[in-house]
């Protein structure tokens, strides 16, 4: 961008201005709220009631951290996250840390279409063996076969969907004392359950995938604006970190904002009528009518499947950047399916093999839990590896994290080293 236009861009109407600038931010923060997160929440809320809703207070700093970590890395180095790990750290982990990443979000994406397809199948009738296919083709093509912008543009709109959520809590008429009380004034409870939902929360909310994602998002955005090569895209103005920081507080703001609410609902609906053993956000839906009305079970069901359509891409595309640039082969959501074989078929393979779970008769609890059990194991170390290149001057020069960003990005990775062992505890 010349001097020129980026004169220009800062000088519209700050509200213009504002949206223009949400783009890679705000889409990883919203798909982090897919159809499995969703389910996450709601059984938090159905089995604790307003108990977790603190927790959406005390994740919000520590993964708008990481990920404006791993924006910066993306928009300072030019390069994905996994490319600027390869080019200056042992690729042994990196290798492996891939492998679990991809395993792990298929089974991620089997869950989504699995809650999508009991959505689709509640609300019209159409049997899974149908719905499953269907949606898995609609997202490979639209995201194999149209051009960047708009593939972002697209995602960038569906994170409109997640507002039924906010809609379904006010719906839901809680009790707005307690709920403040249960936000500013938590409640610890030292039990199994309460400590196994504060784990699943924070595995859903700080995932790895995210962090991928993040990067090679940043790196997309560059390009369409023209900087096609490594060097073009190479180093960072104050006014594009600023922009960054923006749109990731503002992603990442919306996505717990959204958690929060989920939460909201189902614990002021479900909890409060004794409903508190549910499995699927399917089921969630289905309990929420009698208790709430039709419009907040409809505005809970849609909202279901935009989520999925909008996360399912991000889970496809993390891997396949991630896979992509370990190996340096071409990637990016330009590319044309000749060009960009094998990132396609990272991409596609993934969201086939979801739909083969799915149709194969897998359950998406168990489903869920491998996928948990994987980002558990591989957040933390690679968690320490986004610290590292974060703050490694010959990746990121005079760009390193300041404090503030180091001591929060160093305290989500012990949180998030504490969970996985809390995780593995409580799992046995």
């Amino acid at each position: 961008m010349s001097d020129l236009e980026e004169i220009e861009r800062h000088s519209h109407n700050p509200l213009v201005r504002y949206f223009r600038i949400l783009g890679p931010g705000l889409v990883t923060g919203a798909s982090d709220d897919d159809p499995s997160g969703i389910t996450t929440y709601s059984v938090a809320g159905a089995s604790l009631g307003y108990g977790m809703l603190w927790m959406a207070l005390a994740t919000f700093p520590l993964m708008a951290a990481v990920q404006l970590v791993c924006a910066r890395i993306g928009l300072v180095s030019g390069r994905g996250l996994a490319a600027a790990i390869r080019r200056h750290y042992p690729r042994p982990f990196l290798y492996v840390a891939c492998l679990l990443l991809l395993v792990a979000n298929v089974f991620n994406i089997a869950a989504d279409l699995s809650g999508m397809a009991g959505v689709t199948h509640m609300l019209t009738g159409v049997p899974t063996v149908v719905s499953v296919p269907v949606l898995g083709l609609v997202i490979l093509v639209a995201t194999i076969y149209t051009t960047y912008a708009t593939f972002a543009q697209w995602l960038k709109w569906l994170t409109a969907v997640l507002f039924a959520y906010i809609v379904t809590a006010f719906l839901a008429r809680p009790d707005w004392h307690a709920v403040a009380l249960a936000t500013f004034v938590p409640r610890f409870r030292w039990d199994s359950l309460y400590m196994t939902t504060v784990v699943a929360v924070l595995g859903t909310t700080i995932s790895p995938y995210l962090f991928f994602w993040q990067a090679s998002h940043e790196v997309e955005a560059e390009k369409a604006k023209g900087r096609r090569t490594v060097a073009q895209r190479r180093g960072a103005t104050g006014h594009e970190l600023a922009d960054a920081r923006l749109d990731v507080a503002t992603g990442m703001f919306f996505s717990n904002l959204v958690m929060f609410f989920i939460i909201l609902a189902t614990g002021a609906t479900l909890h409060v009528s004794g409903q508190t053993q549910i499995e699927s956000a399917r089921q969630a839906a289905e309990a929420l009518r009698p208790l709430a009305g039709d419009g907040a079970y409809l505005l809970f069901a849609v909202g279901l499947i935009g989520t999925g359509l909008l996360a399912v891409p991000v889970l496809a595309g993390s891997a396949s950047f991630a896979v992509a640039e370990v190996f340096g082969w071409r990637s990016g959501l330009d590319l044309t399916p000749r060009r960009g074989r094998r990132f396609y078929l990272v991409f596609a393979g993934a969201v086939v093999a979801g739909m083969a779970l799915n149709l194969g008769g897998t359950n998406p609890i168990r489903m869920l839990f491998l996928s948990a059990v994987l980002n558990g194991l591989l957040a933390p170390p690679l968690l320490v590896l986004v610290m590292l290149v974060g703050n490694n001057k010959a990746i990121m020069g005079t760009h390193v994290n300041g404090p503030w960003l180091n001591a929060l990005g160093w305290l989500a990775t012990a949180v998030m080293f504490a969970a996985a062992i809390g995780f593995f505890v409580t799992a046995l």
